[in-house]
């Protein structure tokens, strides 16, 4: 029996991108060249970075069903993802690219069988742990999207902007605070 599947799994990764999606209408257009130092990503090179990389799962799990990655050519695929980041695109086309990428990946994620999510996917020699199941391998989608919000986060701090997500806990502390002494 299993508590989190598919379906659980899509709906999470909606929460993660709409707090993306929120962090990419609230930064500026024209802070979004801004990087916070040198060798990283501007904030439009992320957030398009943060669209596009689910497709490296979708190609291994649904368009290849990789069982052994062993002969899976990732320099390939991962280079013509990044090379997505290094074209200009206005906020408006970022924003749409996450919205549409973000539609395409809840849609993988919710149409997953609890079948295909117990798979086990062999790594290459070498590489530690050696398998893992298309559950962890597919979950990567949203922790891989949580961890580049969180370098966001700091950018907008770095650029004046309160995140929303501390706006709205400052917000639940008033409330509890006042409520309290009440």
């Amino acid at each position: 029996m299993t508590y989190y599947g598919s379906k659980e799994l899509a709906a999470s990764f909606r929460t993660v991108r709409n707090n993306t999606l929120t962090i990419a209408n609230e930064i500026p257009e024209a802070k979004y060249s801004f990087s916070p130092a040198e060798g990283c990503r501007t904030v439009a090179q992320t957030l398009v970075h943060i669209a596009v990389l689910w497709r490296l799962q979708k190609q291994i799990h649904i368009t290849d069903h990789v069982s052994d990655l062993s002969n899976f050519d990732f320099f390939s695929v991962i280079g013509k993802l990044h090379a997505e980041e290094q074209v200009a695109r206005s906020k408006a086309d970022i924003i749409a690219m996450l919205t549409k990428e973000g539609e395409q990946a809840e849609a993988l994620l919710a149409g997953m069988s609890e079948a295909q999510l117990g798979e086990t996917v062999t790594y290459p020699p070498g590489m530690v742990p050696h398998t893992k199941s298309r559950f962890e391998m597919v979950m990567s989608i949203k922790e891989h999207e949580m961890h580049h919000r969180a370098q966001l986060m700091t950018a907008e701090r770095l650029l004046g902007i309160k995140p929303h997500l501390t706006r709205q806990m400052e917000e639940r502390i008033a409330q509890m605070q006042a409520t309290a002494k009440a």
